[in-house]
C-alpha cells in the first residue's frame, strides 16, 4: 500500500500535461541575458508563460498557480530551487548524451535559469504593470491537445469507470472496449487521458493494448498476456504523467482492423479519497485510402532481463543495483521517441545501440530519473535514430534502495519486479517504425559519419 506521505507527494507532482504541448517560440526578452533589473512584469512571467503556466493555473492538477504575481511571488524560493537542481521544469534528459534534440523540449535555457535566480535574489520584485504582456489565453481540458493540428478526433473509446476507494492498495483495472470500426482504417495520431483532473490524482499510467488478429503485427510485437483467449497486436497507447500523445511521423502510422478491441490495463493508487473516473483515447485515422508506408509499434525494450519467463530483479536492502537488458531489431527501424518508465527505486536509465559491426551508439540517458514524472522525449525529425537490421537495443536502469533516495518508502525491504508501486519495474517505451532495407541504405549513404564522431560515450 502507498504511504500516506507519497500518495500526497505523487498528487501534487502530477501536474498535468506539461510535456505534451511542444515547444513554444521564445522571447528575447525573457531568453537573453540582460543587465537591467528583473522584475516579475518585465521577464520572469514570459518564462513562466512559455514553461509553466500549461500545468500551473487554475483548475489543473498543479498545487498552484504561477498566472499573476500575487500568485507566484509566495513561491519565490521554491521556484528557484526547483528551476537550479533541474526539478522544473519535468525535463530530465542527459543533454550530453546521444540525442541532443528533441521536438516536445521544454527545458528552461541557463539564461533562463539566471534570469529566475537573479529574480529571486533581488527580492522577487514586481516591476511596472505595464510591462505585463498580455494573460495566455488556454484551451479548456475537455479539448484535446492534438485538436489544434488535427481536428476532434474521429473516434473516441472510453474505459468503463472505475471507483477507486480513499485507502486501498494499488488496484488494476481491465476492462475490454469494443472499436467500431467496419474497414480497416490507418491511425496518424492517437491521444490518451484520465476522464477528469480528479482522476489524475489515481492513474499511475494507462495502457492501451490492441486486440486484434493481425499475424504481421505480432511478428513485431511482444504478447501482453491478456489471458482472454484472443489475438494481441501490442500496444497502442500508453499514458502517464509526461505523456499524453504519440503523433506518427510522415509515412508512418498503426493499423486497426474491423472487429478489433482495446484491452485497457490501468493501475490506480489511493490518496486519501474517493474518486470515481475511467480513462479515454482519442483517434485521429488518415484519411480513407492514404495508406502509410510503414508501421510503426510502441515496443516496451527491457532492462530486466527473463529467464524461463521470470524476471531477473533482486535488489537488495540498503544497496544501488544496475540491471540491463537486450533486444535486438528484427529489421532497419527508426526510433521515434524515447520513455522511461521505473517506480520508486528507479534513479537513471540509459538507452544505447549496439550495431553489427560492434560499435556502440549513445541514444539518451536520463540522470536524474524522477517517479512523478514519466516524461517522454520526442526526437526530431533530423535527429531520430535510423538504425540497421540485427542492431542490439541496450537498456540500463540504476535503482537506489538506499536512505539517501527521497522516495524509497523503505530500504529496509527486499525489491524485486512486480506491478505494484512498491515494487520494481524497468523498460523504455519507445515507437519503432520499422523500415525497408532499401530506405535504411538510402539513409545510412546520406548520414554518413565522420571518424571524429564520439560513437562510444557511455553514461555512469
Amino acid at each position: 500500500m502507498l504511504s500516506a506521505k507519497f500518495a500526497k507527494a505523487q498528487w501534487t507532482m502530477a501536474l498535468g500535461a506539461v510535456v505534451f504541448c511542444g515547444p513554444f517560440i521564445v522571447s528575447m526578452r525573457a531568453d537573453t541575458p540582460t543587465t537591467e533589473k528583473v522584475t516579475f512584469s518585465n521577464q520572469v512571467v514570459r518564462i513562466l508563460q512559455e514553461k509553466c503556466q500549461d500545468c500551473h493555473r487554475a483548475g489543473t492538477a498543479a498545487p498552484m498557480s504561477l498566472v499573476t504575481f500575487e500568485e507566484s511571488r509566495p513561491w519565490a524560493k521554491s521556484i528557484k530551487e526547483r528551476v537550479l537542481s533541474g526539478n522544473m521544469p519535468p525535463w530530465h534528459i542527459d543533454k550530453t548524451y546521444g540525442v541532443r534534440h528533441f521536438s516536445n523540449d521544454m527545458s528552461l535555457s541557463d539564461a533562463q535559469i539566471k534570469t529566475i535566480a537573479k529574480w529571486v535574489d533581488s527580492g522577487a520584485p514586481e516591476g511596472d504593470k505595464k510591462d505585463l504582456p498580455p494573460v495566455k489565453q488556454w484551451p479548456s481540458d475537455e479539448v484535446w491537445q492534438l485538436s489544434k493540428q488535427y481536428g476532434a478526433p474521429d473516434l473516441v473509446v472510453k474505459s468503463e469507470p472505475y471507483t477507486m476507494p480513499a485507502n486501498s492498495q494499488d488496484q488494476w483495472w481491465r476492462p475490454l472496449a469494443q472499436i467500431d470500426i467496419k474497414e480497416p482504417r490507418w491511425v496518424r495520431a492517437v491521444e490518451m487521458r484520465p476522464g477528469t483532473t480528479a482522476g489524475r490524482k489515481i492513474t499511475h499510467h494507462a495502457l492501451a493494448h490492441l486486440v486484434q488478429d493481425d499475424p504481421d503485427a505480432r511478428a513485431f510485437s511482444e504478447p501482453v498476456g491478456n489471458g482472454r483467449g484472443v489475438n494481441e497486436a501490442g500496444t497502442l497507447m500508453e499514458w502517464a504523467v509526461g505523456k499524453s500523445y504519440d503523433a506518427y511521423r510522415e509515412g508512418s502510422g498503426k493499423l486497426i482492423l474491423p472487429g478489433a478491441h482495446i484491452w485497457w490495463d490501468i493501475h490506480y493508487h489511493a490518496v486519501g479519497e474517493t474518486i470515481r473516473d475511467h480513462v479515454e483515447l482519442g483517434v485521429w485515422f488518415y484519411p480513407k485510402g492514404q495508406e502509410p508506408k510503414y508501421r510503426t509499434y510502441l515496443t516496451g525494450f527491457q532492462a530486466i532481463p527473463r529467464v524461463a519467463g521470470v524476471a531477473g530483479l533482486d535488489i537488495p536492502p540498503n544497496s544501488i543495483t544496475m540491471s540491463e537488458g537486450f533486444t535486438v531489431l528484427k529489421a532497419p527501424a527508426r526510433l521515434e521517441n524515447y520513455q522511461p518508465h521505473m517506480h520508486l527505486r528507479g534513479t537513471a536509465m540509459a538507452l544505447e545501440a549496439i550495431l553489427p559491426d560492434g560499435t556502440i551508439q549513445p541514444i539518451a540517458n536520463v540522470g536524474k530519473f524522477n517517479f512523478n514524472w514519466m516524461t517522454n522525449y520526442i526526437f526530431t525529425d533530423e535527429d531520430a535514430p535510423v538504425l540497421p537490421k540485427g542492431t542490439v537495443i541496450h537498456v540500463k536502469a540504476w535503482y537506489d534502495n538506499t536512505v539517501a533516495h527521497k522516495n524509497n518508502p523503505d530500504p529496509d525491504q527486499w525489491v524485486g519486479f512486480g506491478d505494484r508501486t512498491v515494487d520494481e519495474m524497468g523498460h523504455a517505451w519507445v515507437n519503432v517504425t520499422y523500415i525497408s532495407e532499401e530506405d535504411y541504405s538510402a539513409w545510412a549513404a546520406k548520414h554518413k559519419k565522420s571518424p571524429a564522431d564520439d560513437r562510444t560515450s557511455s553514461p555512469n
